[in-house]
């Protein structure tokens, strides 16, 4: 469990606090993550890392000179907005361009690529790569569909070196491109993690066994199996990377390779130790050479108990970015000459979020997106008892309190917002981070990555349409599905967005008003929602307790029908009054 915290949807904005506290000399607070507190060379390229919170060092720990120039953090294992992606960028920006760098992930795929689109259309050159090091995340034939884990701070170091030594973005980028086409990671886990107030872990591996090629945040491995020796361990790990040789290497004998041993949060450095013994073992035994290896936690997953080994096979431009001096608050290699920190005034905590420009169409139509999200709230604070009763029968009684945290703060965001003349997209873009980092968990970061999508397809030039709204809705649950990795059928909110999405692109694209396509959609969510009570839970909380859920309905199932069909009460309610007028 996680001992230390006040309130959970309160846990990510203060361990940033903390952070930035405890390393002022190196970085500094803004909207969305933080940056760099002293100065960095004009007209050089800045990258920026990013993801979701949680996985500490991993990703404010890397800002400083000769590694990242800012870092967005995401809610707790969720991915950044494209709105906190972009201010850090923004903040970061020395002139030259901006790389934005992250794991292969949904939500940091559709966030980080936003941003960049948003950078771009500002005259702001970016590029973006996301890191693919996972091995056991895919086969060799799908290179591109691997996570990133452990083998991030090799990529972001080799790019971070390249743009500290003055390299144009592209340079930076081919760079970034090629350590990441020669880094590899494999890793295992014992146990899972507990987020900050949850009584259970995200994920179980029963006692005595090993999962092998587990993600961070609980996505499936390859197998399981009985737990191995250190030793036994080390040979694992080896085996599995040198099977894995990058395309341009036909032979591991006489190649050099930067190590990295690395702890996900439980497994302690002693311990490490003990298996990074037999592992140097064997890649003597196998003819490589070592250059400065690491030994310790660089992406860990708060008190996940497991292990990776990355390799990261090095040529000569390689090893010389590997080797390069670096000081941040959790890496530090070689020796900087320390740069000059920035003055008292350029060092004041930067909130407040820029809007982009809205019509007064969009703007007008922010209003009324603004009232049904009071709508939602008020019928979510009804139903938060009701809804967690539904929660507690298999899980942990919180998603009433948790939707009700969640849009609580999306409405309070939103109103602020719109009195600064947002437009319909940035006010959900904007709720959409309010209600992830207010509610917190998995259903937090889903109603963000929903909301966003949404947001995203209304834009703030047009008054929204019915079919960018059904677009949205239907971008929506992609996100979602890609995100939480939910399917039809699992017991979870997705087997009422499906129907839902599905009913109102149908009822759209036939010639249905928007508020005619709603409301039948709304009758489809409702059938979906009391269908789910027959379904054994496959993902999530409950799934521990999946026999005794039968015959309840999911809560997230439940809570998203009441939304959808409060939505269409009032569309009807402003269909009929725009008739009568």
């Amino acid at each position: 469990m996680t001992y230390l915290f006040n309130q959970p949807s309160a846990f990510a904005a203060e361990l940033i606090e903390g952070f930035v506290a405890a390393n002022a000399d190196k970085v500094r607070q803004v909207a969305g993550g933080v940056v760099r507190s002293t100065r960095s060379q004009p007209n050089t390229v800045a990258v920026i890392v990013g993801g979701g919170s949680g996985h500490y060092p991993a990703f404010a720990g890397l800002v400083g000179q000769g590694l990242a120039h800012g870092a967005a953090m995401g809610n707790l294992f969720a991915s950044p907005s494209a709105q906190q992606i972009y201010n850090v960028a923004r903040a970061a920006h020395n002139g030259a361009g901006v790389l934005l760098m992250f794991g292969n992930y949904a939500g940091d795929v559709l966030h980080f690529g936003q941003a960049c689109e948003r950078l771009r259309a500002e005259g702001i050159a970016c590029d973006v790569l996301a890191v693919t090091d996972d091995i056991s995340s895919a086969g060799k034939d799908e290179l591109e569909k691997r996570r990133g884990v452990a083998g991030d701070l090799c990529v972001f170091k080799a790019a971070c070196a390249a743009a500290e030594a003055g390299h144009d973005l592209s340079q930076v980028l081919q760079l970034a491109q090629h350590a990441n086409n020669r880094t590899r990671t494999f890793g295992v886990a014992f146990s899972g993690c507990s987020l900050p107030g949850a009584s259970h872990p995200l994920f179980e591996v029963e006692k005595g066994r090993m999962a092998l090629g587990l993600g961070i945040h609980g996505e499936p491995g390859i197998k399981e199996t009985d737990m191995p020796s250190a030793d036994e361990l080390a040979e694992i790990f080896v085996e599995r990377l040198l099977n894995e040789l990058p395309a341009d290497i036909r032979q591991p004998e006489g190649q050099r390779v930067a190590v990295i041993l690395n702890g996900l949060g439980s497994v302690k450095y002693e311990e490490l130790f003990v298996v990074y013994r037999r592992v140097a073992q064997l890649l003597e035994a196998a003819k490589l050479q070592v250059v400065e290896p690491d030994v310790g936690e660089f992406v860990t997953s708060f008190n996940m108990a497991g292990a990776s080994l990355t390799l990261m096979w090095l040529d000569d431009q390689l090893e010389t970015l590997w080797r390069a001096p670096t000081n941040t608050p959790a890496y530090r290699k070689g020796s900087v000459l320390v740069a000059e920190p920035l003055s008292a005034a350029e060092r004041v905590e930067s909130t407040e979020e820029a809007l982009p420009s809205a019509t007064a169409e969009s703007q007008e139509s922010a209003k009324r997106v603004l009232q049904l999200l009071e709508a939602v709230a008020e019928m979510l604070q009804r139903n938060a008892e009701r809804l967690g009763d539904i929660d507690a029968v298999a899980g942990d009684g919180d998603h009433g309190i948790g939707m009700e945290r969640g849009v609580l703060g999306a409405v309070e965001k939103a109103r602020e917002v719109a009195a600064r003349g947002a437009g319909a997209g940035s006010l959900l873009c904007r709720a959409a981070d309010a209600w992830a980092d207010k509610a917190g968990g998995t259903s937090g970061a889903l109603w963000g990555v929903a909301l966003t999508a949404l947001g995203t397809a209304l834009g703030d030039r047009q008054t929204p349409d019915a079919q960018r709204v059904a677009t949205g809705v239907r971008e929506a649950k992609e996100g979602i599905m890609h995100f939480g990795k939910a399917r039809v059928g699992d017991k979870t909110m997705v087997d009422v967005l499906v129907p839902f999405s599905d009913s109102l692109n149908e009822a759209v694209t036939a010639g249905a008003s928007l508020t005619d396509a709603w409301l039948k959609a709304a009758q489809v969510a409702d059938k979906a929602a009391q269908d789910t009570a027959q379904l054994v839970p496959k993902m999530g909380r409950a799934r521990p307790l999946a026999e005794k859920s039968v015959g309840t309905p999911d809560a997230g199932a439940i809570s998203l029908a009441l939304i959808v069909n409060t939505v269409g009460d009032l569309l009807k309610e402003h269909s009929a009054s725009e008739q009568g007028a």
